[in-house]
């Protein structure tokens, strides 16, 4: 890499001391020819056999960038196409007259690769805000304990540190130890008994006792004559009371509440047939549980 960016004041690529520019690395070609011809070429079959003879020209110098993250959890192969990716965009993009290509090209694939780990190596989607947090923690970290025997720094300490609330601090900590993940089948660190994560984790959910009554309810209440399953429905999903429903129907609240009695046994007793025992010993539900449990949630 270039110690001397070539650049003006000004901040821009000076052209002038670009041409005295010297390479410090052997992976670092005198293309200076192919990209002033690149760049005056129209889109076509030439112009792609010219960029594809730069991107190999430089493709070992993405290699070695790429070789700067190794042995961080991805494969070195991986890494490679990632730099190499970048060193295409890198290509693409270039303007030579604004000066050295690897003074463009080293952050644009070095860029590229940190996207990688920060886009594609968490174990769990991670908020972009929350990677952040954690990159301003871990940087905060290494600096307060740059000098030997400088005490590990807290949360009030990095948060002073970097001008970061104490909550923010917190999630930055918090990202630091889940860039990985663990599997459900591990035992826990304190764990002798042989329990897993997993155990550790749910509870048994009410509403699957729901569903095999619904299921369970359904045929029976398919068979009632319509008059009853009418008044089902108006009690049960519609929430109507019961003198409502005499009203509708022209008969009286006791004759309403006498066939939702009758119905709810049938309905209940089709279901008990078709589940000898139930499922642990008998049904305890009531009458008027197995037929409300149609109703929706």
């Amino acid at each position: 890499m270039p110690t001397d960016m070539s650049t003006s004041p000004s901040g821009r690529y000076d052209t002038a001391s670009a041409a005295s520019w010297r390479r410090n690395h052997d992976d670092a070609p005198d293309t200076t020819i192919l990209f002033a011809r690149l760049a005056r070429l129209p889109e076509g079959p030439e112009r792609d056999a010219v960029r594809d003879e730069l991107v190999t020209a430089w493709l070992p110098m993405a290699h070695r960038i790429a070789g700067r993250f190794r042995d961080r959890g991805e494969s070195a192969e991986d890494l490679r196409q990632v730099a190499a990716l970048g060193l295409v965009k890198a290509i693409d993009r270039f303007d030579p007259a604004r000066g050295a290509f690897e003074s463009y090209a080293v952050p644009t694939i070095t860029g590229e690769v940190k996207r990688h780990f920060r886009d594609r190596m968490w174990a769990l989607r991670v908020p972009r805000r929350i990677q952040e947090l954690r990159n301003r923690v871990r940087v905060a970290r290494r600096e307060l304990t740059q000098h030997p025997g400088t005490p590990e720094p807290d949360a009030a300490d990095i948060a002073a540190h970097t001008g970061l609330s104490p909550a923010e601090v917190t999630a930055g900590l918090e990202a630091l130890e889940c860039f990985s993940t663990l599997s459900l089948d591990a035992e826990p660190a304190t764990g002798d008994d042989g329990w897993s994560l997993a155990d550790t984790l749910g509870a048994t959910d009410a509403s699957y006792d729901v569903v095999v009554d619904r299921e369970a309810a359904k045929d029976g209440l398919r068979r009632l004559p319509e008059r009853e399953r009418a008044i089902l429905y108006m009690r049960f999903f519609e929430d109507m009371t019961q003198s409502r429903i005499a009203d509708r129907l022209g008969i009286s609240q006791m004759h309403v509440s006498r066939l939702i009695t009758r119905s709810c046994a049938r309905v209940r007793e089709e279901a008990l047939g078709r589940r000898p025992g139930g499922r642990n010993g008998p049904h305890r539900r009531g009458t008027r549980d197995i037929t409300s449990s149609t109703a929706p949630a």
